[in-house]
Order: structure tokens, then C-alpha cells, then sequence
């Protein structure tokens, strides 16, 4: 009788030490695995805002960046190329922009928030190629081409240079325009909406 009680306590020092144990094991494999479901430095790192000096661009000239693993296309129009946005509208299929994607405070003529820059992204509608920057078209498109803008080489889809889709283009709209905002005169930051 005298060994059923050392075995008794015996058995729940050992059922007690091996509960305790395969709960730090639980534990153990639990961290890394609920860590895991946490993106990584690089997946936050490519969904993460992009700030860009647009004061070093030289007017009709075009940047690209990258954000979310996507082009997008800074160009600092010059004075003629904004006054031809207005003269191109007949050529266009959507010049209001009334289909396209953008955020509200770039629901205008230019489709930005300034006149002079335009932040667009680098993504042609029609199947997802990277459209060229031509500042000027000249006789690219044939009879009634746009005086500058993309082109996509891949089928043949133009848009002007506040990415607006040229009629009989494959692309079925607009080039979209990712949220921005400004943080100076001359830095934005694309990925934040500008407040209203």
C-alpha cells in the first residue's frame, strides 16, 4: 500500500511536468506560426507609400517609381501640353473621365491635383503593358493623332498625356490615376489620398 501512494504522487509530479512541457512546445510552435500570418518587411515595404521629389523634374519630362509593385508615370507637363489637353477632346473616348478610375480630387480636366504634374499609372487597360511616354506623337496613330502621351506598343493603344484613351484604341479606359497627395510644393506621396 505504502508503493501505490509514491506511485500515485509519483504519476502527478509526471502528469504535471509533462503538461507543463508540451505547453511550452505549443507555445514554441504557435509564435513563429501566428508571426507568419504578419506580411513580410517586403510585402510592407511594397504596399508602403512612395514619397517623390517632383521639383527636380524638367518640364516635359517623365519619371517612373514603383509602388505596389506597379509603374507609375510623373510627367511635369509644359504650358503647351496642358493647353492641348483642352483642343484634343473630340479625339478622345472618354475626356471627362466619367468611366475612369481616380480619386475624386483628380475628377477634373487634368486629371490631377496641380495642372502642371501629372501621376498616373503606368498600367495600359486594355492587358496590363507598360505604355512608352511619347511627349510628341508626331504622326504616330495615323490621322488625328494626339500631339503627345503613351503609347502602347504591345496593341497599339495611345493615351494623351493626362492619360486619357484615344478613340479606336484596344483600351477600354483611362489610365488610372493612383491616390497622391502633396507634401510640399514639390514632394508627393503616392499611395495617401489628398484630404478634401
Amino acid at each position: 500500500m505504502q508503493n501505490d501512494g509514491v506511485n500515485e504522487r509519483r504519476r502527478r509530479v509526471l502528469t504535471t511536468m509533462t503538461s507543463v512541457v508540451g505547453a511550452a512546445g505549443a507555445v514554441g510552435v504557435a509564435v513563429p506560426f501566428v508571426g507568419s500570418w504578419n506580411p513580410s518587411a517586403k510585402a510592407k515595404a511594397a504596399g508602403a507609400p512612395v514619397e517623390v521629389n517632383v521639383g527636380k523634374i524638367e518640364p516635359g519630362a517623365r519619371i517612373t517609381v514603383e509602388w505596389r509593385g506597379k509603374p507609375v508615370f510623373i510627367v511635369r507637363r509644359t504650358e503647351d501640353a496642358v493647353n492641348n489637353l483642352n483642343e484634343i477632346s473630340d479625339l478622345l473616348e472618354d475626356p471627362d473621365s466619367k468611366s475612369s478610375v481616380q480619386p475624386e480630387y483628380a475628377n477634373n480636366f487634368y486629371r490631377s491635383i496641380k495642372k502642371e504634374f501629372a501621376v498616373l499609372l503606368g498600367v495600359c487597360t486594355h492587358l496590363g503593358c507598360a505604355p512608352e511616354y511619347r511627349p510628341n506623337m508626331g504622326t504616330t496613330g495615323g490621322e488625328g493623332a494626339l500631339p503627345g502621351g503613351f503609347l502602347c506598343n504591345c496593341h497599339g493603344s495611345m493615351f494623351d498625356l493626362a492619360g486619357r484613351v484615344k478613340k479606336k484604341s484596344p483600351a477600354p479606359s483611362n489610365l488610372e490615376v493612383p491616390p497622391y497627395k502633396y507634401l510640399s510644393d514639390s514632394v508627393i506621396l503616392i499611395g495617401e489620398d489628398q484630404e478634401a
